[in-house]
């Protein structure tokens, strides 16, 4: 039996992946301003029902190749760089006019994929989106094609939106397109291709159903869309592709539009909780006391209050073990601060780090979403 799909209406965390082609009005080289409004409206909605929403946005070069006189289809690699420089500025102009509409306030960030990959940069982009979204704001996120070192490739956003789904630990990740979801053929081509309405399970049947990507401005294609799908469930969070084109997309998947869902793999989150457990070569060791390591067995973080010492050398991201006064091995983590700052906060109340480092970092020396009770 089918497992269900899931909802819109339950996310908790939500990421909304929205390409060129939907936000540029190509006749105009202008941002689709009654669709973006549109959009913000949607986001306001989920806002109202308790959800966090992060949009990745594409659409910066795409703004001000006209402008800059950059028509043909294929630009220089500087040539990107230097509409992106200037698009930018209107596509976070654009977003932030919408969402102010709704009485929601706008973030700019410009990340890539290697913001995710790198440790600490994973960390800081992390904690900041955290703090925005904390904030009530709405993060709108586009690659950083203004400094990129290679040739920016096609499904670039699709790839960044999973990662950035899978950095904060998003309930669902959708893809906005010019297609309602997955088909077992090119239905453009293909009268008798079906409409699958929910994906189980990435095969290489299913990957081999994505084709090749499309020629235009838009980067997108269904094939980058699945393996930014593999990235998402593999973390544990549910993907869709939908159509974008019509006003409300996100509300018309809540009222019943088809779409695709692609279901999180079971093991997901707690895949990646086994790869701290169990991969990771501890750098170092907080020694705790009795009522941090009851906390730690209810599932909360490690607060530096509960510390009693810290050993070895490492730095901030850097797996830690976390034992008790016997020695014995409670939990491993990702440490939120390194090894010097850590034994200065150590036995502090959380509220005296800024006072004691000079600066205020993170409430918890080890939070729980980085943390493996043994």
């Amino acid at each position: 039996m089918q497992n269900p799909a899931p909802s819109l209406a339950t996310a908790r965390r939500i990421v909304v992946k929205i390409g060129s082609a939907l936000v540029v009005d190509e006749a105009e080289a202008a941002p689709r301003a009654r669709w973006l409004a549109s959009v913000a409206a949607d986001v306001a909605a989920l806002r109202g029902r308790g959800a966090e929403v992060v949009l990745v946005s594409s659409g910066a070069i795409a703004l001000a190749r006209r402008a800059l006189g950059l028509t043909r289809r294929r630009l220089r690699l500087e040539e990107k760089q230097a509409a992106a420089a200037v698009g930018q500025i209107r596509l976070a102009g654009a977003w932030a006019a919408a969402l102010s509409a709704e009485a929601l306030n706008a973030a700019q960030l410009l990340l890539t994929l290697e913001d995710s990959e790198d440790r600490r940069r994973y960390l800081n982009a992390r904690a900041t989106l955290r703090t925005l979204l904390d904030l009530g704001c709405v993060p709108v996120i586009n690659e950083n094609d203004t400094v990129a070192t290679t040739e920016i490739r096609f499904g670039d956003n699709d790839r960044l939106a999973a990662r950035v789904a899978e950095m904060i630990e998003a309930d669902a990740l959708v893809l906005l397109s010019d297609i309602d979801g997955l088909y077992t053929a090119d239905p453009r081509r293909d009268p008798a291709a079906a409409h699958l309405p929910v994906v189980e399970r990435i095969t290489e049947d299913i990957m081999a159903m994505g084709g090749e990507p499309p020629p235009g401005y838009s980067s997108g294609g269904m094939r980058t869309k699945l393996i930014a799908a593999r990235i998402a469930t593999g973390a544990g969070c549910a993907m869709a592709i939908a159509l974008g084109k019509r006003d409300h997309p996100l509300r018309a998947m809540m009222d019943g539009a088809p779409c695709t869902w692609f279901l999180p793999e079971r093991e997901g989150r707690s895949a990646r909780k086994r790869w701290i457990a169990g991969s990771l070569a501890p750098l170092g060791a907080l020694v705790v006391d009795a009522g941090a390591a009851r906390a730690l067995a209810r599932g909360s973080s490690l607060l530096p209050a509960g510390v009693r010492g810290v050993e070895g050398q490492f730095t901030r991201g850097d797996p830690v073990s976390v034992r008790d006064a016997d020695g014995r091995e409670l939990a491993r983590g990702l440490s939120a601060y390194d090894a010097e700052d850590a034994r200065r906060i150590a036995g502090h109340r959380s509220e005296r780090i800024e006072e004691i480092l000079g600066w205020r970092g993170r409430d918890e020396i080890v939070h729980r979403d980085d943390l493996v009770v043994l």
